[in-house]
């Protein structure tokens, strides 16, 4: 029995892929690369650490620990910048009617994110109080595929795998929540999610009823 809901926030709750993707382009052209949509599209789920390794193996570019260090907190001061302009405004169509439907129905949710910045972006868009925790790339020390993120967010809602949903935007993502256990909905398209066990475009007009019917 499904009990609980566990949701990835780029992509799911928010679309701040876009700044992540304007910060990444500006830092590849500091040394002659240009990031394409494409790319960044692998680049979905992946820690910031791992996001600057594939760049810079796509750019043949070598540099030390510490440079790719200054590299990535440069990259963060950049989308820091854009995601503290967001409003409630930013909350992707159908997301809050979703999780008050929950709310009502009393279903525990939790945020399962590789994002270090989720506890900002969240204060930004006024729902931070919604989620009974946060698991964020602060909190892990394994990025997705790895089931970590999902399996502390479980524990956080004191259920199982097996009794929670996970919604995610990415292949990683999925890929995560198929190894460790639990249901995937992915949020996007079908030829891009199709591992999941179920995909659907967004949240507009869903309950939790109907999701868990076509589980």
């Amino acid at each position: 029995m499904i009990k609980g809901c566990i949701f990835d926030l780029d992509g799911v709750i928010v679309d701040t892929a876009k700044y992540h993707f304007t910060a990444w382009r500006r830092l590849g052209r500091e040394f002659g690369f240009e990031l394409t949509e494409k790319q960044n599209e692998r680049l979905k789920g992946v820690s910031r650490m791992g996001t600057l390794e594939l760049i810079l193996d796509w750019a043949g570019i070598e540099k030390t620990e510490s440079e790719k260090f200054e590299m990535t907190e440069r990259k963060n001061v950049w989308y820091r910048e854009r995601i503290l302009e967001m409003t409630e405004s930013e909350i992707l169509e159908g997301v809050m009617p979703f999780l008050e439907d929950l709310r009502a129905k009393n279903i525990p949710f939790a945020l399962g994110s590789a994002s270090k910045n989720s506890i900002p972006i969240l204060n930004q868009i006024g729902i931070k109080d919604y989620f009974v925790d946060i698991i964020d790339g602060n909190r892990t020390t394994r990025s997705k595929p790895d089931p970590q993120t999902f399996e502390l967010g479980a524990e956080a809602l004191n259920l199982k795998p097996e009794e929670c949903i996970v919604f995610e935007d990415s292949q990683k993502g999925i890929q995560a929540a198929l190894s460790g256990g639990f249901h995937a909905v992915g949020i996007g398209k079908q030829e891009v999610l199709s591992k999941a066990h179920l995909v659907i475009p967004n949240f507009i007009g869903r309950t939790f009823e109907e999701i868990v019917e076509l589980l």
